[in-house]
């Protein structure tokens, strides 16, 4: 994959819809979640017209609050999982990403208050069309209290969210597809949170 990916959240489609592309402007992984699931299972695709299925996100339970979202390829082999960190997350958004049982890295918001102001202004009619110019959260991946591995921020657009997801360090193959499955299903959960 050539850096920076471009992640974008179609906003005024029927159901969450995510497009990854590479900056070469190939598609990496296409999403287009169900609608009226009560368990999460998320399909990462290669392709829009979702033939070709590359990875499967699976939740671990119905109400998704603590849920883990666990990922396997599309032979079942398990890569990892996702987690939101329950009461931390209320505020500022707090993600582990794991390994079997073993917490390996972490996504953190950079600050709380891009995204208040972004959630709020974007459900006001005529404002919210424009405040996706003007509020950028941005999410930071790093392994523990280390450095940034990868940085994952929200780009101005007007018909669609998109986010540009920017590789600090080098990563092994194994662990860039656990960040960015990570990234996709976070991206997912947010949303729903406003």
């Amino acid at each position: 994959m050539q850096y920076p990916l471009e992640l974008a959240f179609k906003i005024l489609a029927l159901t969450p819809q995510i497009s990854v592309t590479d900056a070469s402007g190939r598609l990496v992984f296409y999403v287009k979640l169900k609608m009226f699931k009560l368990k999460e299972l998320v399909t990462i695709f290669s392709d829009e017209a979702q033939t070709q299925p590359l990875y499967y996100i699976n939740a671990d339970r119905v109400i998704d609050f603590s849920a883990r979202y666990h990922f396997t390829d599309v032979n079942g082999t398990k890569l990892g999982s996702v987690k939101r960190e329950g009461m931390r997350s209320l505020w500022k958004a707090h993600y582990n990403i794991l390994a079997g049982e073993d917490v390996v890295m972490n996504i953190r918001e950079e600050n709380p208050w891009v995204k208040v102001a972004d959630g709020c202004l974007s459900q006001i009619p005529i404002i919210g069309l424009i405040s996706g110019f003007f509020f950028h959260p941005v999410y930071l991946i790093s392994r523990g209290d280390g450095p940034t591995v990868m940085r994952l921020a929200k780009q101005p657009s007007f018909f669609e969210s998109k986010f540009m997801i920017r590789k600090e360090m080098e990563l092994a193959e194994h662990e860039e597809i656990r960040v960015l499955l990570s990234l996709m299903m976070m991206i997912l959960l947010e949303r729903a949170r406003g």
